[in-house]
């Protein structure tokens, strides 16, 4: 022990007495320092003390040359410090500099041509920046002679042509991305000309444009390549399947077209991904898939592809996604026979074509949780295997033609682990099971059963699904009561009951729930990826959303009495839609506490009384409706209400108002210029925003139940 202790020693002695790093690197960070802003560097610059050995400073590594046993600066790992203000091109000039990261920070400005053209780097991260302006090209005398190999530059503000002169000559690059900027021009694919180690290229999320060049044949060594989120046109050139090192292909939303070539596929054999949706490719799927044996996701979703399946799919062995909604596929599923495929998680062939029934082979894939079928031909009862899909937590059978929706929720019931079931668009006229036996669905949180038409009252087992988000119920042939017990159902908050035959008094209770009565919404969904099902016209339409506000939609039912004046107590509601009903008495002014509220339809009712004047203090309002009603006085004017139109107000010959063109002195008003006529039938009245939950603005009438007319 006192011969380790004491070689210890000697090692930490030894270690003190060499690594100092230079004058001219402390100087070089101190030049760092300075440009970074107060707010950005404060916690830096104490953890950078004057008069100390800065190989000792946070993030900075030193370390001895093999060759010189000089002791220099190596390492600058920065990442994550909330740094603002910009890069110094002092950096650059550090000779034994190998890594730099700056990733995730506020830096803005550009990238200094210094760091480019460094001698010693050999990874540079600089990715979930605010930098900007364009990459600068440096000399190409110096570049065939750098050591780089990785250039992470993504998720920044860059911009322009992707500089070429030096980067064709850097002989050493294997990993470069440049995803999530703003650069233009066309694909760049000269960095394969003197690096034969080129490995890995991200340029997807920019603005590439032209057709994808026959010069990425060139880059033998490829494994990555995603240009997914540009312009890109034209089809797959011949070239590319001569990479045949190629385990990930992804040009997802690009404008690519023509046919997937299968000779040239079969070559891809180390393919692992492939990814071309949302382009317009068209033909049917090649026989040869069912070679690529390394397989594991395929995306062919959103394209104009056509025909019957080819059986080779299901020699896909290590398939763990397939995902070919959105085609013109048809013929029936069960051509590609699915017992194979035991490691396959995600099944989505939603808006086809494709007959018949489900296929069993389909219920032999016991790691699938998302099977998602709707809106194709199929029809038929369910079968009860697909109770073996014990991981399954996502089906969609929407807008098909099963039937008997009684053994279908029998059945379902016992898949323990479901969390969205979406089965709106069958079961015409058939009767809701009220059935008090039907249980389970315990971790059920999305509900869909719209546009069947169903008959019936609103089961009570509906009451037991305690962890239930989102309810669905619209366009069918509902009657009876709203059921107090949802009130009860403390996660739910988004509840859509319109378009049915629903009599009685909107309960005081239902201004009761829970999560609507919270400040913000908090939901347990991650439907990212998936389709909930939003309202734009006679027949649903289901959207991939990111999240979903906050809604109570009773429109188009039979309801009668006053509009509790409880309502106020919802401040979490993005969304209140009470048009064409029988609803009297006045507007509540308690529905002035739904401070949250961007959406609000009272039309089509026979309410009285004056519109409340501080409706302008709804600052998030976008959308109001009060038409063909009995109100009566002046509309309320100033901020965004001056921006709704006319048809919001009409039908209320009473009011009156610029807007209406109606002086509020006139003493007779019965026989205004607007009319009263109330509208017969029904009519689709409604924009849900969005705008909060993309951050892109308030987007009115594109990812929403736009029902809003006039």
């Amino acid at each position: 022990m006192p011969t380790l202790c004491l070689v210890l020693a000697l090692i930490l002695f030894s270690a003190s007495s060499i690594s100092c790093c230079t004058d001219h690197e402390r100087n070089c960070l101190l030049q760092f320092l300075a440009g970074l802003s107060q707010d950005g560097h404060g916690g830096l610059a104490a953890s950078w003390p004057q008069g100390t050995d800065c190989c000792s400073w946070e993030g900075i590594t030193c370390s001895s040359s093999t060759a010189s046993k000089a002791v220099t600066i190596t390492d600058i790992l920065l990442a994550s410090k909330k740094l603002e203000g910009s890069i110094s091109p002092a950096l650059g000039r550090l000779p034994g500099l190998q890594r730099l990261n700056l990733s995730h920070n506020s830096l803005s400005g550009g990238l200094p041509a210094e760091i480019m053209s460094s001698d010693s780097i050999v990874i540079l991260d600089i990715s979930f920046n605010l930098l900007n302006g364009d990459l600068q090209d440096s000399p190409s005398s110096s570049a065939s002679g750098r050591r780089i190999q990785v250039i992470n530059v993504s998720s920044n503000s860059f911009s322009g042509r992707f500089p070429s002169s030096s980067w064709e000559e850097m002989e050493n690059l294997v990993v470069l991305n440049a995803s999530n900027n703003s650069f233009t021009g066309p694909m760049p694919t000269f960095f394969c000309i003197r690096s034969s180690s080129f490995a890995m290229l991200d340029l997807s999320y920019n603005h590439f444009s032209g057709n994808l060049p026959p010069e990425i044949g060139n880059c033998s060594s490829l494994r990555l390549l995603k240009a997914g989120h540009n312009s890109l046109r034209g089809t797959l050139p011949d070239e590319l399947f001569n990479v045949t090192s190629l385990e990930h292909l992804s040009f997802p939303n690009n404008g690519l077209q023509g046919v997937l070539d299968g000779a040239g596929m079969i070559k891809l054999r180390n393919l692992v991904v492939l990814d071309l949706g949302f382009n317009m490719f068209s033909g049917n799927i090649p026989d040869s898939i069912g070679k690529l044996k390394r397989l594991e996701e395929i995306h062919l979703h959103h394209n104009s592809m056509a025909g019957e399946l080819t059986p080779a799919i299901g020699s896909c062995t290590n398939l763990k996604a397939l995902n070919l909604g959105s085609n013109n596929f048809s013929g029936e599923l069960g051509k590609v026979n699915f017992s194979k495929l035991s490691s396959l998680k995600s099944l989505h062939v939603s808006y086809n074509s494709f007959a018949g029934t489900i296929p069993e082979s389909v219920y032999t894939c016991s790691n699938l949780n998302a099977l998602q079928l709707s809106f194709n031909k199929f029809h038929g009862q369910l079968s009860f295997r697909i109770t073996n899909l014990k991981s399954l937590t996502y089906l969609s059978l929407a807008e098909n033609s099963f039937t008997n929706i009684s053994n279908t929720l029998q059945i379902l019931k016992s898949s323990r682990d479901l969390t969205t079931l979406l089965i709106g668009g069958n079961f015409r006229d058939e009767e809701i099971s009220d059935d008090k036996t039907v249980d389970g669905f315990e971790n059920l949180k999305v509900l869909a059963m719209e546009n069947c038409p169903l008959f019936g009252n609103i089961p009570i087992w509906i009451s037991k699904l305690k962890n239930l988000e989102m309810l669905f119920l619209f366009n069918n042939h509902l009657s009876g009561s709203i059921p107090v017990w949802i009130s009860t159902l403390n996660s739910l908050f988004y509840l859509d009951l319109s378009n049915n035959s629903l009599s009685g008094e909107i309960p005081a209770e239902l201004t009761e729930m829970p999560m609507l009565r919270s400040e913000m919404v908090t939901s347990h969904l991650d439907i990212k990826i998936f389709e909930l099902p939003v309202y734009t016209g006679p027949s649903p339409k289901y959207f991939t959303v990111s999240d979903f506000p906050a809604v109570m939609i009773l429109e188009n039912n039979k309801l009668t009495g006053v509009i509790p004046t409880e309502i106020g107590q919802l401040k979490a509601l993005l969304s209140l839609i009470l048009g064409y009903n029988n609803l009297h008495g006045e507007i509540p002014e308690t529905i002035l506490d739904l401070t949250n509220l961007e959406i609000l339809d009272l039309s089509n009712n026979h309410l009285t009384g004056t519109i409340p004047a501080d409706l302008n203090n709804l600052n998030f309002l976008s959308a109001l409706n009060v038409s063909n009603n009995d109100l009566q006085g002046p509309v309320p004017t100033g901020g965004h209400l001056d921006t709704f139109p006319r048809s919001s107000f009409d039908g209320n010959p009473r009011l009156c108002g610029h807007i209406l063109d109606q002086d509020c002195d006139d003493p007779v008003m019965v026989d205004s210029p607007q009319g009263s006529s109330r509208q017969g039938g029904y009519k689709v009245i409604f924009v849900i925003a969005f705008g909060a939950f993309f951050g892109v603005g308030v987007l009115l009438d594109q990812l929403c139940l736009s029902r809003f007319l006039g």
